[in-house]
């Protein structure tokens, strides 16, 4: 289907956010699987979807996430750096920084994200041009799959009225708390698998998605979703739907 964008030429990129010091795995965004970090994983896939502008990471400027800037340089993404826990100013400025009108918010423990659902996203979001474009108000989506695109000016606006330190360290939180002020848009999936867990917070979470690249025999940017479920042993490929 071709789409008719309104809001064709604004500059649109993702910035996948990272740090090496989190809580329940630390490091575990450049453990290697199948050769290659974590976040390699994710890049590639972000990479595949053409409605984006760019790819940027968003980490800190602690001395412990040199490395990361070390990663980003090496596969020839900006990186922009900022405060540890305030990841909204970090985010921000990283868009600021870059040029964006608007940009996807991709957390960096989900090296499984699908390149559709985020193309799907920005195709939403450059059409009808919202404050947010959000698979997360209501989940359907398995974890790892989350997907979040902001109006660079509307965060910009929103960061200055941010009431807690949870708003500046899990972004947007405030905007799902004033639904009245920001015109969001949702999508969800038909068949919703909400309780599926693809992204990697703990020492399980790596092995299963270790263990389901390992089940690959393509390039593993190249698996959507619906491959992706029909590679878990305790699901059928019947349940992969739209």
């Amino acid at each position: 289907m071709t789409l008719s964008f309104e809001a064709p030429d604004r500059r649109v990129i993702a910035i996948v956010q990272a740090r090496l010091s989190s809580e329940r795995l630390p490091g575990k965004v450049l453990r290697p699987i199948g050769g290659r970090p974590l976040l390699g994983h994710l890049i590639d896939r972000l990479r595949l979807v053409r409605e984006l502008n760019g790819v940027v990471l968003a980490t800190s400027s602690e001395a412990s996430d040199d490395p990361l800037a070390a990663f980003a340089q090496q596969e020839g993404m900006r990186c922009y750096r900022g405060p540890l826990e305030d990841v909204a100013s970090r985010i921000l400025q990283a868009a600021i920084s870059d040029g964006a009108d608007g940009f996807v918010r991709i957390s960096g423990d989900s090296p499984l994200i699908a390149p559709e659902i985020v193309s799907w996203a920005v195709s939403l979001f450059r059409q009808q041009w919202p404050d947010l474009v959000t698979n997360v108000a209501t989940r359907s989506f398995p974890k790892g799959q989350s997907v979040e695109i902001l109006k660079t000016a509307t965060f910009r606006g929103a960061l200055r009225d941010f009431e807690t330190a949870e708003d500046r360290e899990h972004v947007t939180p405030f905007f799902y708390r004033y639904p009245d002020r920001f015109r969001i848009l949702s999508f969800a999936r038909q068949k919703p698998l909400e309780s599926l867990q693809l992204s990697v917070d703990c020492e399980e979470d790596f092995q299963r998605v270790e263990t389901l690249i390992k089940r690959m025999n393509r390039p593993p940017a190249s698996y959507g979703l619906d491959d992706i479920i029909g590679l878990l042993p305790e699901r059928s490929a019947t349940e992969a739907g739209a």
